[in-house]
């Protein structure tokens, strides 16, 4: 990969531009059982999957604390988080950034959800969100809803952070409505 295409990337990833070199290729299929994990939180915290079985997760992937794309995703769902929990979701953040960054981007912002640190890119590989920019790795900017079941209900692989959160809510509002 050329410097100026790594450097694009970089660029959009870390200003929320939806790029159109971003590929889904190996992000779980609606449908499919979601990849669990098991990550700290920004307390420290070893937050898993499983805990929020029987309920909506609005598991969202971002690049970097702190960044101007990621405050204004991060801050709408802070922002809707009383409609995204009326319609039975939680709320869970995922960057490769450790826990002391994601405490002061939490603290900093109020952010009321986890944010988990998956410093490695695991789990984030797991779900088709890594990207790999020169020597740094950042998660790109996906979302997976994950039903009460455990499984994906939808994946968004281009997300315009301005739109996002509310994005989410229509989709639940209709999603929770045709559930039995």
């Amino acid at each position: 990969m050329t410097v100026l295409k790594r450097l694009a990337r970089l660029a959009c990833a870390l200003l929320g531009i939806v790029a159109p070199f971003a590929s889904g290729a190996d992000a779980p299929a609606p449908g499919s059982l979601a990849p669990v994990f098991s990550l700290p939180d920004q307390d420290g915290k070893l937050r898993r999957l499983e805990e929020w079985r029987g309920k909506w997760v609005v598991l969202y992937f971002y690049p970097k604390d702190d960044t101007p794309g990621c405050t204004t995703e991060a801050c709408a769902f802070r922002d809707d988080l009383h409609k995204l929990t009326a319609l039975g979701a939680q709320v869970v953040g995922i960057s490769v950034d450790d826990s002391v960054s994601h405490k002061a981007f939490a603290e900093k912002y109020h952010l009321p959800f986890p944010l988990l640190a998956d410093k490695d890119g695991a789990v984030a590989s797991r779900y088709g969100a890594l990207s790999d920019l020169w020597l740094m790795k950042f998660a790109k900017r996906h979302t997976f809803l994950i039903d009460p079941r455990g499984n994906v209900a939808r994946r968004y692989l281009s997300v315009e952070v301005s739109r996002h959160s509310a994005e989410i809510i229509n989709d639940l509002k209709t999603l929770t409505t045709a559930t039995p």
